[in-house]
């Protein structure tokens, strides 16, 4: 795209905050930032009535599955499904996919996956497990050197044979050969001891009933995972990511990390600040997730987290799979696969909590933008309306609401706790690179079905 164009908008989310703007665009960057009436004459002009002009969505947290599990989801459904909610960029999880991405086999095979199916941006993190943190197979650098952003590993098991959990030992390993890359070591930190311990009387217990499920995963598991971590930050000064955080217990360690330069930060996940564990219904195993959604009390510890910058981003956590996997027909929480589909609502679902509690949509672009796009080395072209970063964007009417219901869902697999949620907020656009690849409009103006790129880390 080489000629100019014009993005402009009565309310536009900049830097400097919320204000009348025009947006000069060539060749897929930001060449300008101006005042909303400083577009030439007859020049062509992007402008949605009653929409205000954010920096398009950055969700480092998405689940594709892509190549081994494409049934599950796939490149071309899940950046459809992320466009249409006015997500411009998605860095993809190495797990679930065959071979996952913990070598460089495994990063490549995913690389080329994204080839002419991705309607966004997509990046790819690497995965740490035992094979690629000891010994004579240490690789995590060559991953990076290969395009892996960073790192992502479990401290209990994934789910899934193919990605093996660490140990503490593994994980000192991995930090040692990060130490001066600038990428964080993400984990998914529970720790299996407080879970052991509550098996028995987990086992008498109604596998029905989502209270039993709740119990099985304390919060106990969160807390003293996170507090290790803590040690190991403090102790190799190398960043560790904590991801998707649900439970409120933990948050005492994140504030001691902050208050003493420990450099250990952590993400959410829409589906804990949007939902309470007191409104899931018995055998509605399709808002299971590991960890749960815990408690309204917890959820709202959670969002003053957010408030004090203890958590500093909200991501999806996008992890869909067959329906059967849930395990509909018998609702049986303890056998169900956990995991949340909930990309094309993540951003709306946010918007509509956010706004209960008194934040701006700076705020909200914060979390989902700027901060995600810092987190995956990607802020030199995304998570800003800024001179020289890519032309990414989303038209959002602040103050419609849109209601899902599953013909509007656009994830490969329907089931999801958003079915029939009615959110605060609407996309009428998502363009990327000024490329039209989302209008609500869409089935009256064409837009492009394969814009988007890999993102090579490093870029």
């Amino acid at each position: 795209m080489s000629e100019e164009q014009f993005f402009r908008a009565k309310r536009a989310v900049l830097p400097s905050g919320i204000k009348p703007a025009s947006v000069k665009v060539v060749a897929g960057k930001i060449a300008a930032v101006a005042a909303y009436e400083a577009v030439p004459e007859g020049a062509p002009v992007v402008e949605f009535e009653s929409c205000t002009l954010l920096p398009g969505i950055v969700d480092t947290h998405v689940h594709i599955n892509e190549p081994g599990r494409t049934e599950w989801e796939g490149f071309e459904t899940a950046t459809s499904a992320a466009a249409a909610g006015g997500i411009t960029t998605l860095v993809d999880m190495p797990l679930n996919s065959i071979p996952p991405a913990t070598s460089a086999r495994g990063l490549a095979e995913k690389a080329a996956a994204t080839d002419g199916r991705l309607r966004v941006d997509v990046g790819l993190w690497g995965g740490a497990v035992p094979d690629n943190t000891t010994g004579d197979r240490r690789s995590l650098g060559h991953l990076l050197d290969e395009g892996a952003h960073g790192f992502k590993c479990f401290m209990l098991p994934s789910g899934v044979l193919e990605f093996p959990f660490v140990s503490l030992s593994n994980i000192e390993d991995a930090l040692a050969q990060l130490k001066g890359r600038g990428v964080p070591l993400m984990v998914h930190a529970e720790l299996e001891g407080p879970i052991d311990a509550v098996a028995d009387v987990i086992a008498r217990m109604d596998s029905r009933s989502y209270a039993t499920y709740l119990a099985s995963r304390p919060p106990s598991a969160e807390e003293r995972a996170v507090a290790q971590l803590y040690a190991l930050a403090a102790s190799t000064q190398v960043p560790i990511h904590v991801v998707h955080l649900s439970s409120a217990t933990a948050l005492t360690w994140l504030k001691k990390a902050r208050d003493e330069g420990v450099p250990l930060t952590a993400e959410t996940a829409p589906h804990y600040l949007h939902f309470s564990a007191e409104e899931i219904p018995d055998g509605a195993t399709w808002f299971k997730c590991a960890p749960p959604i815990r408690e309204a009390r917890n959820r709202e510890a959670l969002w003053e987290a957010v408030r004090e910058g203890l958590i500093e981003m909200v991501v999806s956590d996008h992890s869909p799979c067959l329906p059967e996997l849930k395990r509909t027909e018998d609702g049986d929480f303890m056998g169900a696969w956990g995991g949340i589909a909930g990309l094309q609502w993540s951003f709306l679902a946010v918007h509509t909590e956010a706004k209960k509690r008194g934040f701006s949509l700076e705020d909200v672009t914060r979390w989902m933008s700027r901060n995600p796009a810092r987190h995956a080395r990607l802020s030199s072209r995304k998570g800003a309306i800024e001179v020289g970063l890519d032309a990414d964007f989303t038209f959002l009417n602040e103050h419609a609401k849109t209601t899902v219901t599953k013909p509007s869902i656009r994830h490969k697999n329907k089931l999801t706790p958003y079915d029939g949620e009615t959110l605060l907020g609407a996309v009428a656009a998502t363009y990327v690179r000024g490329t039209c690849v989302y209008r609500a409009d869409e089935a009256e103006v064409p837009v492009a079905a394969s814009s988007g790129q890999w993102l090579k880390g490093g870029i």
